[in-house]
């Protein structure tokens, strides 16, 4: 990357995280922060996700503080439960539309966004923003089988970043991991404290 560039991250914070947990590694958001800081000058870090509604707490909640303590711009919205055909409680929700809204606003004001999602969905965002003279980097995987990246956003994007290539650089402790380990992952929820946050 070019020193002097403007860069703006977009994190899918659902995508990033099923990516992570497939890879078997927890981030460090404060590392992440730093890293991207060291490539350019980082405008604006957003991190998505849904919540899921008449939940009094969730367990990503200490997380979502101290990112926008921390210098990210969190934006969320209410996911909608339903039962689907079997009778099994789904969740539906995502931020695809706020992540394409924010990307088109901030053509013009930076140089280089950086998209953490591997979703197919997202092609033609890229390529609208590379129509404004933008260079696009995506962050996903492509160590898992299948790969978390669609092809066709991956061949999309100027450069594609593999997040096992990122881990040395924003990944925690994995020592910090094993405290964690007994405990049961609940369907779209994360666990956190705003002193250590992660998503896992």
């Amino acid at each position: 990357m070019i020193s002097n560039e403007k860069i703006a991250l977009l994190i899918d914070g659902a995508n990033l995280y099923s990516a992570t947990k497939a890879l078997g590694f927890d981030i460090d958001y404060k590392r992440l922060l730093k890293e991207f800081q060291s490539r350019g000058y980082l405008l604006r870090a957003f991190y998505y996700t849904t919540l899921i509604e008449d939940q009094e707490y969730s367990s990503i909640r200490p997380l979502l503080d101290w990112l926008d303590y921390n210098g990210y711009s969190v934006v969320t919205k209410l996911a909608k439960e339903f039962t689907d055909s079997q009778g099994r409680r789904r969740v539906r929700g995502n931020m695809d539309i706020e992540i394409a809204v924010d990307a088109m606003e901030l053509a013009g004001h930076v140089d280089h966004i950086i998209l953490f999602s591997g979703d197919g969905d997202f092609r033609s965002l890229v390529e609208a923003l590379q129509r404004k003279g933008m260079r696009v980097s995506v962050v996903s995987t492509i160590q898992t089988q299948p790969p978390l990246i669609a092809d066709d956003l991956r061949r999309q994007a100027d450069v594609f970043i593999d997040l096992v290539d990122l881990q040395p650089k924003i990944g925690r402790d994995p020592g910090e991991r094993q405290g964690r380990m007994q405990e049961t992952p609940r369907f779209l929820e994360r666990r956190g404290t705003p002193a250590e946050p992660h998503e896992s």
